[in-house]
């Protein structure tokens, strides 16, 4: 893998690939492999299934045979069992003995629809877990290339602008929350923090104050981005870079 290759640079590959309607195997196969070799996994593979859980597309990636072996005994005797008899969804599992590993599966899923997994597998004493917001990142990122994938075109498509408006909405909504809940508690700490330390301004280095006065203020703007994000009432892209758009959080409604 290329060193300058990573989480953010396989997220990115897979927007790109699924806003141009890219084939899910190869897209997912590249993904796998990259994640694989950032986080050191073993296996990789990815399934997608019908309403009675046989498998329809399967895409794998292992650095051995003995490694795709051991994830596929996984997925055969543990997980497919597990989700079609406990409904399983997610998991992060350890297992000890002569060769430990770690493993993981995570849904692909589309509103409530949950229509495949990606799962893995890390051998050795490391620990998969401490990567579960990128796993669970990548795992959304492959369902939505298979959604884009088999989206109707144009002409042929019977579903509304409205209704698109308001799955555009739904999703910008938990991304706003979740980004409010994992973001704004942490960033709360440092800007009480720096403002803490602030008070006490005249018996500080005029070098240091200035230096905090920044962090203060690249806080403050972090903070106001998310609240942004909580107030989008009708969703507005931008140009970000070639082939990406990025959500328009400007005040431009209430200038005008």
């Amino acid at each position: 893998m290329n060193e300058k290759t990573d989480k953010f640079d396989i997220l990115r590959q897979l927007a790109v690939a699924g806003s141009r309607g890219e084939d899910l195997a190869p897209v997912s196969e590249q993904a796998l492999r990259q994640a694989a070799e950032l986080l050191a996994l073993a296996a990789g593979a990815l399934y997608l299934w019908d309403d009675r859980f046989k498998v329809t597309v399967s895409v794998a990636w292992a650095a051995s045979e003995a490694g795709q072996e051991r994830l596929q005994s996984l997925e055969d005797d543990l997980f497919s069992g597990l989700r079609q008899d406990k409904q399983l969804v997610a998991a992060y599992m350890s297992f000890a003995g002569d060769y430990p590993c770690h493993s993981f599966t995570l849904p692909l899923r589309h509103g409530k629809r949950v229509f495949g997994a990606v799962i893995g597998l890390q051998e050795g004493e490391g620990s998969i877990v401490s990567e579960d917001q990128f796993l669970e990142a990548l795992a959304a990122s492959l369902a939505l290339n298979y959604v884009a994938g088999r989206a109707p075109d144009a002409a042929s498509s019977s579903v509304t602008d409205e209704a698109l408006q308001k799955e555009k909405l739904a999703g910008i909504t938990e991304t706003a929350v979740t980004v409010n809940h994992e973001i704004n508690s942490p960033l709360t700490a440092i800007l009480g923090n720096v403002q803490l330390l602030l008070r006490d301004r005249d018996d500080l280095d005029k070098e240091l104050v200035t230096k905090l006065k920044t962090i203060e203020q690249s806080a403050e703007r972090i903070q106001e981005t998310t609240h942004r994000l909580l107030r989008v009432t009708a969703p507005r892209t931008i140009q970000y870079a070639e082939g990406i758009r990025m959500l328009d959080l400007s005040d431009k409604d209430k200038k005008e």
